[in-house]
């Protein structure tokens, strides 16, 4: 949370130390952060779910998911898709250019909740962002041994497009800590067919419903684009998940980020503040957008 004694509008000054293009058509990349300041790093207390707005001089600011662990320390991870005029004027910048960055903002994943639990990833595309945060935050050796089994799935279009390819190597090895699922929608005839690349190809709900079939003593954490979504969530109710053992990452329009100009709401709740992690259960109590 930010600092009370501090504007909320005020951002941190950062560096770019490095920028990694994720995927094959460029869209996405991961800018790696690091503070001006090693005393605002220690002020930005953070929890896998929440985000922050990185601010770029002359362009605007906005809302990002923060792709790194509290437990990788010294940098803070964004992995940003061109989009619109902020996002293109970053995707442009280089190592050793400033930025701002405000936060951290919003709520997070249920955590005291998921200690001695099961616990299900679920995410796709760019979405996958908060949910590498929580895949290394919860694999940790310092924090592994307070979950139960994980179990993730995770899905592109296409192998050229899955994010954190070095990572994705890791967590499908036997001694990650977790079980790994990795799909994409379609093998592309351009595409290598090596071992590294040992996927399933079909979508992440065929996926789910197949390897993620035991609710018991379950929290489910799931982020992606809205067909998963909508197609994933019904195979969990199927499988035997209740509502409340479901949360949902969601981005609905935020702008200021800390709840004052209402453009995200939902009914009485502001996705920026009150969320943006929701449970099924919430969300079933919230006014259907028209």
């Amino acid at each position: 949370m930010i600092a009370r004694d501090r504007n909320p509008y005020l951002p941190y000054p950062v560096r770019i130390e490095e920028i990694i293009t994720e995927t094959g058509d460029h869209s996405l990349k991961t800018f790696k952060l690091v503070f001006l300041d090693p005393a605002d790093e220690a002020r930005f207390a953070f929890l896998p779910g929440q985000f922050a707005e990185i601010s770029v001089a002359g362009k605007g600011e906005i809302p990002i998911g923060i792709a790194s662990s509290p437990t990788e320390k010294g940098y803070l991870l964004f992995t940003v898709q061109k989009m619109g005029v902020v996002t293109s004027h970053l995707h442009s910048m280089r190592p050793g250019d400033r930025l701002g960055l405000r936060g951290p903002l919003g709520n997070w994943y249920p955590w005291e909740r998921m200690e001695g639990r099961n616990v299900v990833i679920i995410g796709g595309g760019c979405a996958f962002s908060t949910l590498r945060s929580s895949i290394v935050y919860m694999t940790d050796p310092s924090r592994r041994p307070k979950f139960k089994r994980l179990t993730a799935v995770y899905g592109a279009r296409c192998l050229s497009l899955l994010l954190y390819s070095d990572r994705l190597d890791e967590w499908k090895g036997e001694k990650s800590g977790i079980d790994m699922h990795v799909t994409v929608d379609a093998m592309q005839e351009s595409e290598p067919r090596t071992p590294r690349w040992q996927c399933h190809v079909g979508f992440v709900p065929a996926v789910v419903k197949e390897k993620i079939k035991d609710p018991t003593d379950a929290i489910v954490i799931l982020c992606g684009p809205p067909a998963m979504l909508k197609f994933t969530l019904p195979v969990l109710k199927e499988a035997g998940f209740a509502d409340g053992q479901i949360y949902l990452s969601l981005e609905n329009r935020m702008k200021c980020g800390i709840g004052m100009c209402g453009r995200c709401n939902v009914g009485g709740k502001l996705v920026c503040k009150d969320g943006p992690v929701f449970s099924l259960a919430e969300l079933g109590e919230l006014p259907r957008e028209t």
